[in-house]
């Protein structure tokens, strides 16, 4: 809701900056911003190196619509910051050429669509669901609703199992989890929601994303699925007999 946020920023007076993380890539994102900017207040506009242009991490864009105040931005580097990200992606765009570039982007729009219908289909294996969200052109999310009732831990396991696999781009997210951050604590922190009703699991199709890496990720994601609900369910087997022989014991007592 970018446009609109934008006018109450223009409204209030208040200080607007957008975290672009992936935007670049997405033509849909970059025409939000500058909507917002033409219809209200945005002050600068923030993405990454690693997710827009394919280098490692560790830079990023800073962009706005006043040349003065990105100079003020600039100006508060102690000009100590290392010069690799701005020879990586002088490098990788060199390499590239505009053709290249907009070549990737077009691909980028058909994996999206790719990874969408696939992880469809993995979610209803699954007895999960697809969430829809048809605002949002990079990326996707799949619930956890099974995985998460069947054990509060089985959730976070899912995402350190798929890290150890090497899929480090999924995020997953517990439901109700609670974060303070300055004195301030945000309730379903990570969900953008105080009571998101479930767990999920958060996919993105960046730029430079191939058939055979969306493949790779649905095998491995289906086959910790597999094996974290299968460990979930003997952990509540046991808790469930570890319980009823407690309750023997004190009938016999």
């Amino acid at each position: 809701r970018l446009e609109e946020l934008a006018v109450i920023c223009a409204n209030y007076d208040i200080p607007h900056i957008v975290n672009n993380a992936y935007g670049v890539q997405s033509s849909k994102c970059m025409h939000l911003i500058q909507q917002g900017a033409r219809v209200g207040r945005i002050d600068a506009f923030v993405q990454s190196l690693d997710k827009n242009f394919m280098v490692p991490v560790g830079g990023a864009i800073i962009a706005g619509f006043s040349e003065s105040f990105i100079q003020e931005i600039s100006k508060m580097y102690p000009g100590r910051a290392s010069a690799s990200p701005s020879l990586d992606v002088l490098i990788t765009l060199l390499s590239l050429g505009a053709s290249g570039y907009k070549q990737l982007l077009k691909e980028r729009k058909e994996m999206f669509s790719y990874l969408s219908s696939e992880l469809k289909k993995l979610a209803d294996n699954h007895n999960e669901r697809l969430l829809d969200t048809p605002h949002n052109p990079i990326s996707l999310a799949m619930s956890l609703k099974n995985l998460d009732e069947n054990n509060d831990a089985a959730v976070t396991q899912l995402g350190s199992m798929l890290f150890t696999r090497q899929v480090s781009g999924a995020r997953v997210v517990p439901c109700g989890s609670v974060q303070t951050v300055n004195n301030y604590t945000f309730k379903g922190f990570m969900s953008h929601a105080n009571d998101y009703p479930c767990a999920y699991l958060n996919a993105a199709s960046a730029i430079g994303i191939k058939k055979q890496d969306v493949d790779v990720f649905l095998k491995r994601l289906d086959k910790c699925l597999k094996t974290s609900r299968k460990e979930a369910k003997k952990e509540k087997s046991v808790n469930e007999i570890s319980n009823s022989n407690t309750g023997t014991e004190q009938l016999e007592d």
